[in-house]
């Protein structure tokens, strides 16, 4: 029997308006003792919306892995469990290497996301969903007594960006992922949402069996390798679909949680 569904966010579980659709809403609310928890790249304080409509923001025994695993949080005065930050040396370097590349550069502190080099598109991209800071500066000094949980390059050309990770050859060094159709991603090595997954299943006691995941992008592939039931959305990436033990017909954009729980949960 399953006892939890672990979801991405963008893409995924929300629509193109950044919202839940009210069917999955309802299906979600309906669940009877299995739960359902969020994974996103972003950050536990951009979720907040998502959260509420899920009626899982400010409560106890609800759960949220950030930040691609990592932190592990109970949403309750969101509480953390788990941490695995980058080093503010590690940040530093690859906020260097990236000012190198024709490309946005995120560096996220818990709280808020650090934009150097922010276009329009981005901008218009990121608005809805995160607080963020521009700043022109040469360098991270103004966060060294912060902790930066990852860093990501955002260009619009996803060619670019898989060149870019060819030629840098950090996969060693660094876990990276691509996600969203415009963004490589750099945390802590093992850290990502598979990790993320695995650790919040120790905490609560559950076999990693018996869970469920559902993505559709790069940044899934780990969290769906270790989950007992691996789901795509019907607009999951190509590179996700071979790791996915079924595709559903829904996109995001068409209730896809409802779905799964129509065709795993209550049969």
């Amino acid at each position: 029997m399953y006892k939890l569904i672990v979801s991405d966010l963008d893409e995924t579980l929300l629509q193109s308006d950044k919202n839940i659709s009210t069917k999955d809403i309802e299906a979600i609310n309906a669940l009877n003792g299995l739960r359902f928890v969020i994974s996103t790249g972003r950050g536990f304080d951009s979720v907040t919306k998502t959260l509420k409509q899920l009626n899982q923001y400010d409560k106890e025994d609800t759960y949220t892995i950030s930040f691609n695993g990592g932190i592990i949080t109970e949403n309750k005065n969101n509480r953390i469990l788990y941490e695995n930050p980058l080093s503010f040396n590690q940040a530093s370097f690859l906020f260097e290497l990236g000012k190198k590349y024709d490309v946005c550069i995120h560096v996220y502190t818990k709280q808020i996301c650090y934009t150097y080099r922010i276009f329009d598109n981005e901008e218009r991209y990121i608005k809805p969903t995160m607080r963020f800071i521009n700043f022109d500066g040469d360098n991270l000094d103004f966060l060294k007594n912060q902790t930066i949980m990852k860093v990501l390059y955002c260009n619009e050309d996803m060619n670019y960006l898989r060149d870019i990770k060819q030629e840098i050859q950090l996969d060693n060094e660094y876990e990276i992922s691509f996600s969203a159709n415009r963004y490589i991603e750099f945390n802590p090595k093992a850290v990502n949402k598979g990790s993320g997954l695995i650790k919040l299943c120790e905490i609560l006691n559950i076999d990693i069996n018996d869970t469920i995941a559902i993505g559709d992008s790069i940044n899934d592939l780990s969290m769906l390798k270790v989950a007992g039931l691996s789901i795509g959305v019907s607009n999951c990436v190509d590179e996700v679909k071979p790791y996915c033990d079924h595709i559903l017909d829904a996109n995001h954009n068409s209730s896809p949680i409802s779905e799964l729980i129509e065709k795993y949960i209550k049969r």
